[in-house]
Parts: C-alpha cells; sequence; structure tokens
C-alpha cells in the first residue's frame, strides 16, 4: 500500500474506486439488454401472482376468522359459565349450612342458650352484624317470640363467617313464620327511611320466603331487586321443618351488579353475551331491541319458543352441558352461538358473534388490494414510457457521477471506521456504554458494526439495570412473605394460657413452618362450657398453596363443630364441603378430638394422621395406636370411626404432625417415634409448655443444623381434673 499525496494506493479508497467503475461499464452494457425483456415478464407475472393472490387471501382469511371466533367464543363462555355458577355453588352450599344449623336448634329449643339480638343501628353502618326486623304489628316483646329469636341468635356468628366468604355476598339471615327477620350484613344505614325512622319489613311476602315454603326444599329466586339497597341480586332459600312444621326460612343473596355490568359491556364489533334463565327468559343483555332484549319475566317469551329450532336446540342442550359453536339462523342474520350451562341455577350463558362480522375483515382486504392493485397497474404504464428515457439519462449521469463519488465514498467509509476505534478506545469501567453516532450512520455495513456495538453495550448496561430490579423484586416478595407468616400466626390460637379461667386443663401449642407459610395447623376451642375440641392437621404440600388450604380447612372444620356433632360427624361433614369444591386435589390429615372437662372422657376420630401420644397419672407417654380414616378431602362419601379414651387428672395428651418424627438430619436419616418418646418422657411431670421445648430441643439436636423439610407443629395438654 502506497500512499501518493491524498490518495492511498492499494488502500480501501483505491479498491472501492476499482470496484465501482468495473461495475458500471458492466451494469451498463447488461440493462439495455435485460430492461425491455424484464418488463414484459414482469407485467405478466404481476397479472397472474395478483390473482393467485387475491384468491389465496380470501381462502387463508376466512377460514382463519372462523376458527378464532370460534375458539375464542368456546373459550370465554366456558370460562365465563364456570366463574358464574361457582358463585351460585357457593350460595347454595352456605344456605345448606344455615338450615342445618337451623334445624339443629328448633329441634330441641329448651336446650339452646338464650342470645342477644338487636335491631339495626344506624351509627354502626359499615360493620358486619346481626339485625333484627319485623313486619307491622309483630311485637317483639311477645314472650314466645322473643324465646324464639333468643334460640335464632345462636345463628348469628355463623351467619357473619357466611357473609364474608364472598365479596358478592349481600347479607344471610333467617325469617320466622311470625314476621321476625334477623339478618347479617354490614349496611345497617339502609333499614332506615329518609327521616331516620326504622323500616317495618314483612319476610312473608318476598318472593324468596313464598317460593322456599310452596316447593318445600331450597330454591333460587329469579332476578329482583334489594328492598334495602336498590341493586339487582338473587336470593338462594330453604325452609325448615320441625316435626313437618315450618319453622324457620333461611337463606343468603348475592348481588349480580357485576354480571349485568360485563354482559353490558359485551357488545363490541359484532358479538354479544347474555344470560337466560330456566324459563328461556333472557336475564341480563346488552341489546335493547329484537329477540335478545331484556323483558319484564311476567311479559317475556320463552326463546326456545321463538320460531328458530336452531336456537331453541342450542339453549336445550347448553342447560345439560356446554355446546359447541354453532351456526345459527335468525330474522336479523346469521350468527356464530356457543352457550355453557350454570348448572346450580339452571341459567345458560349465550356468547353470539355475527357471521356478517366475522367475513368483513376478509372482505375489505380483499377490496383493499384490489384497488391496490388496480391502481399500480395504472402508474406502471403511465411511467413506463418515461422511465426508459430517464433511464439513459441517468446511466450517463450515473457513470460519471459513481466514479467521482467513489474517490468521496472511499473516504466516508474509511473517516466513520477511525472513529468508532476512537470511540471504543475511550470506554472505560465508569463508562461501558457505545452510544450511535451521526458520523456512523453511513447506510451500509459501518452503521450495522456501530449499532452491534451501541446494541451490545445498552444490552449491559440493562442488564445492570435488571439485575438491580430483580434485587429490589426479591426484596418485596420477601417481605410480602413475612407478612404472611404474621398473617397465618395470627390465625393459629396464640395466647396462652389459652383458658385461664378453666383451671382443669392447661394447654400449649407451637408450629414452626418449614418456608415462610405453612400448611400445619392446630386448634383448640369450647365447643361449649363442658366440651373443649381440640385439632391436629397436615395439608399436603408446602408454601403459599398449602396455607390458603389450611386456613380454609381450620374454618370448615370448626364451622362443622360448633354444630355440636360427634368427632367422626365432624370429619365427615368437612370431607364433604372441601370435597365439593377441591379442584387442586389437595387433602389434609386431621386428629380430632373432643373432651369432656368434667368427666375427662375424650371422644376422638383419626383422618389418616399421626398416632396421638398419651401419659397416664404417674406413667408414660405412650403411643395411642387409634384406627385410621382416609384424608379429608381424598375421596367424597368417606365415613370415619371414633373412639373413646378415659383422661384421668394428671394425664398429658401429645398430638404433632408428621414434620416431628420424619425431621431428617444430613445423612437423611429420621427422628422416628421412639426418640420422640424419649424426649416427651425426659420431661414428663413438666408443664405443657415445657414438654414441647424439651421436644423441639431434641429434634434440633439431632438434625444438626440440617434443613428443615417440612412444617413441625405440637401441641400438648394437660387434664387437672374437675374441681368439686
Amino acid at each position: 500500500m502506497r500512499k501518493i499525496r491524498n490518495l492511498v494506493i492499494g488502500g480501501i479508497e483505491n479498491k472501492i474506486f476499482n470496484l465501482i467503475l468495473i461495475t458500471v461499464l458492466l451494469a451498463v452494457l447488461a440493462f439495455g439488454a435485460v430492461t425491455a425483456y424484464h418488463s414484459n415478464m414482469l407485467t405478466r407475472l404481476t397479472e397472474e401472482t395478483g390473482e393467485r393472490q387475491r384468491e389465496s387471501i380470501a381462502e387463508i382469511t376466512d377460514s382463519v376468522m372462523d376458527q378464532v371466533v370460534e375458539r375464542n367464543m368456546d373459550r370465554i363462555t366456558q370460562l365465563e359459565a364456570a366463574i358464574a355458577d361457582e358463585l351460585f355453588h357457593g350460595l347454595k352450599t352456605r344456605v345448606e349450612m344455615l338450615g342445618e344449623y337451623a334445624g339443629k336448634l328448633y329441634d330441641d329449643p329448651a336446650s339452646c342458650p338464650q342470645m342477644p339480638y338487636a335491631g339495626p343501628d344506624p351509627d354502626r353502618n359499615g360493620e358486619v352484624m346481626a339485625q333484627l326486623m319485623l313486619a307491622d304489628g309483630v311485637d317483639a316483646g311477645d314472650p314466645e317470640l322473643a324465646f324464639r329469636l333468643g334460640v335464632a341468635a345462636n345463628m348469628s356468628e355463623m351467619m357473619a363467617s357466611l357473609y364474608g366468604v364472598s365479596a358478592e355476598t349481600n347479607s344471610c339471615f333467617i325469617a320466622l313464620p311470625e314476621g321476625a327477620f334477623l339478618v347479617v350484613d354490614d349496611r345497617s344505614a339502609t333499614k332506615f327511611d329518609e327521616a331516620g325512622t326504622l323500616i317495618h319489613y314483612d319476610p312473608r311476602t318476598r318472593p324468596w320466603y313464598r317460593q322456599a315454603v310452596e316447593a318445600g326444599g331450597l330454591i333460587f329466586t329469579d332476578v329482583e331487586i334489594d328492598a334495602f339497597t336498590g341493586d339487582i341480586g338473587i336470593v338462594c332459600a330453604m325452609p325448615v321443618y320441625v316435626d313437618g312444621k315450618l319453622t324457620a326460612v333461611v337463606g343468603s343473596d348475592l348481588f349480580l351488579t357485576s354480571m349485568q355490568e360485563t354482559v353490558q359491556a359485551s357488545d363490541a364489533d359484532g358479538g354479544f353475551t347474555c344470560v337466560v334463565n330456566q324459563q328461556g327468559h333472557v336475564v341480563f343483555s346488552p341489546r335493547t331491541e329484537g329477540l335478545f332484549r331484556v323483558i319484564q319475566s311476567s311479559e317475556a317469551a320463552d326463546l326456545r319458543q321463538s320460531g328458530s329450532a336452531e336456537l331453541a336446540s342450542l339453549l336445550s342442550d347448553a342447560i345439560r352441558e356446554k355446546t359447541d359453536v354453532r351456526h345459527i339462523s335468525l330474522e336479523d342474520g346469521n350468527y356464530y352461538m356457543t352457550a355453557a350451562p350454570m348448572k346450580t341455577v339452571g341459567w345458560v350463558l349465550l356468547a353470539a358473534f355475527s357471521e356478517e362480522m366475522a367475513g368483513r375483515p376478509a372482505a375489505m382486504l380483499e377490496e383493499s388490494y384490489r384497488q391496490i392493485e388496480t391502481e399500480a397497474k395504472e402508474t406502471y404504464r403511465s411511467r413506463s414510457g418515461h422511465s426508459q428515457t430517464m433511464i439513459l439519462i441517468l446511466l450517463i449521469a450515473l457513470t460519471v457521477l459513481m466514479l467521482a463519488g467513489a474517490l468521496i465514498l472511499g473516504k466516508r467509509i474509511v473517516r466513520p471506521l477511525n472513529t468508532i476505534t476512537k470511540r471504543i478506545s475511550e470506554l472505560s469501567e465508569g463508562n461501558i456504554e457505545f452510544r450511535m453516532e451521526d458520523a456512523y450512520r453511513t447506510g451500509d455495513e459501518i452503521e450495522v458494526l456501530a449499532e452491534s456495538f451501541a446494541e451490545i453495550s445498552h444490552k449491559t448496561v440493562a442488564y445492570v439495570d435488571e439485575v438491580r430490579r430483580v434485587t429490589a423484586e426479591k426484596e418485596r416478595i420477601g417481605t410480602e412473605l413475612q407478612m404472611a407468616t404474621r398473617i397465618q400466626a395470627a390465625m393459629l390460637p396464640h395466647i396462652f394460657p389459652a383458658f385461664p379461667d378453666r383451671p382443669e386443663i392447661d394447654i400449649y401449642a407451637v408450629m414452626d413452618p418449614a418456608k415462610e407459610v405453612g400448611g400445619d395447623f392446630y386448634d383448640y376451642f369450647l365447643i361449649d362450657s363442658d366440651h373443649l375440641c381440640i385439632v391436629m392437621a397436615d395439608v399436603s404440600g408446602k408454601g403459599v398453596p398449602a396455607a390458603l388450604f389450611m386456613m380454609a380447612s381450620k374454618i370448615i372444620i370448626q364451622s362443622c363443630a360448633m354444630l355440636g356433632q360427634s368427632a367422626a360427624e365432624i370429619l365427615r361433614k368437612t370431607n364433604e364441603a372441601i370435597c365439593s369444591n377441591n379442584a387442586e386435589q389437595m387433602f389434609v390429615t386431621v386428629w380430632l378430638g373432643i373432651l369432656e372437662l368434667s368427666s375427662g372422657k375424650l371422644t376422638a376420630a383419626n383422618a389418616g394422621h399421626e398416632y396421638p401420644v398419651l401419659k397416664r397419672p404417674d406413667g408414660d407417654f405412650e403411643a395411642v395406636r387409634d384406627r385410621h380414616g382416609f384424608v379429608i378431602g381424598g375421596m367424597e362419601g368417606a365415613r370415619y370411626k371414633e373412639y373413646e379414651m378415659q383422661v384421668e387428672p394428671g394425664s398429658k395428651l401429645f398430638v404433632y404432625t408428621d414434620g416431628v418424627v420424619e425431621a431428617t438430619d444430613s445423612a437423611k436419616q429420621l427422628y422416628g417415634m421412639e426418640r420422640m418418646l424419649s424426649a416427651l418422657n425426659a420431661a414428663k411431670d413438666e408443664s405443657p409448655e415445657q414438654i414441647l421445648r424439651s421436644v423441639r430441643t431434641s429434634v434440633d439436636g439431632f438434625v444438626k443444623g440440617a434443613e428443615q423439610f417440612d412444617d413441625l407443629t405440637m401441641l400438648c395438654l394437660e387434664y387437672k381434673g374437675s374441681e368439686k
């Protein structure tokens, strides 16, 4: 490579000049011969290709639109119907629980305590509470009515618990045939008129009361206006009979405002959804005209009698199961339609999409293509002749310009390369980003090279920022898990001594999750003044899913236990409730015992849980190898056996989860039952709290720092006997 003045012989500039010179000469010679041939061939090819493209576009677009419409309608309809039906099914379950509890109360009302009740208090608006309302002329001071209301008030806490299960719940209530209405909600202020006077409310005149009594069983009303809020909703109610006589009507209702708003917002781009009840009447719809508009039930016609056999068949099939997407012909056009059942209430969610709207994109695309093709042909013909003349002139000018530009181009290529090299050498640890500059925007490989450098350095900076963001996100998740741990701990009894006014017993329990939150739980509570319920349970799995399942299981077990049933019946009822809504197929092992404080009789049942351990007075801790039933949530219809033990004063009961006996050291050896019994007996004469500390110290000494694999939960009860 030699340099003569400003020209470098053998360098990049010289090579570019020679390459362009040869290229121009060859291009000029070949261009003339090829231009005419290509012009004719291009015209024919454009016409033939355009026709094939139009046909292909029409076929593919129609097929794709059909598939997209059918898949989306099928998926959305099934999902929305399932969500709505789940809401109604939960409402039904809650009403059945209320009916069962009310039946037990009024079956033997003399044995029930007289619980307090009161009317609505506007100053407590927003607070969930039981409120008594009476029909006009009903005397709350009537001794017989007051007695029956005192029995009904025993349901207040249960109704409050069920009220909080779903945000859509409007209220839970019990109505007496005498015209008394005990309702639980958080809207006390709505029970008064504008003058501040308490409203008289006669439940016997409401549709839900009359329909439940007429049906003699659980019913769902049609959509109706709430008497207090004016919002639309649906009521589930059932009568309670004792010795064949109506004694009460219990129920709960849901707001359907969100369902109505969702349906109203569905009318867009040719598609809409509507809800049809079991009479074939449109309940919710965005349409204000035509077959699918909402009409009062007294005037509405059954859609199955609309004259369209296809629509009637679709609705009839949808009552049983979700249908496929079908083509339905109606007076106002053709539609794609599919429907899915809400089996709990017998309603149907119907989705429709206009066939005309589905085919419109294909027609618009084909028309647009034809227009563009026509304009292109006309432009091509008008400019073809002029272009040929201009090409000759441009070739001559181009030859001169390209030769002159070759020298300039060489310099322009070399200059940005030198600048790139300089900028890269200036990068340092504090400045690692290479940025694009106008000097690099040459439109060729040099610009690509510069962009590549810029992209790599930008990604490096972005990666550093992402590392910072991920670190911050992990810290946020850790904070939320710590809060979940505190919430879970607060769900379990944690105040000791647990029953300071009950000298018959001393109880202590601990739960140490393997992760931030766990699936183990324990519980103890007084069913009545003489019966203490003790629960020890272990949910399958770990972490947040197990914790959520644990909280639901704890609430259900306590609710069933407070009905005053036996230990085996409590486990059976709990299994039914969990199996009815266990999509994730999780399960929980449970040991449940009911201790009669006055006599020391312990009645217990075991659903696949670890053996309890009992220490007799002046004896050692020994495992009680009781009979295990199937785990809760594992199989519908499972039955459980219960057994009795006599617990003398001075006895101690120890229950636990498998996290104790299956604690593992670094050599993968299990802690086991024998080590646990040794630790218990080493502190057998100590208090329950000291006994649990002894076991935990023994477990920690065995695992010696190995990672805790499972939740570790223990409970110890000392029975001291009833005071004479």
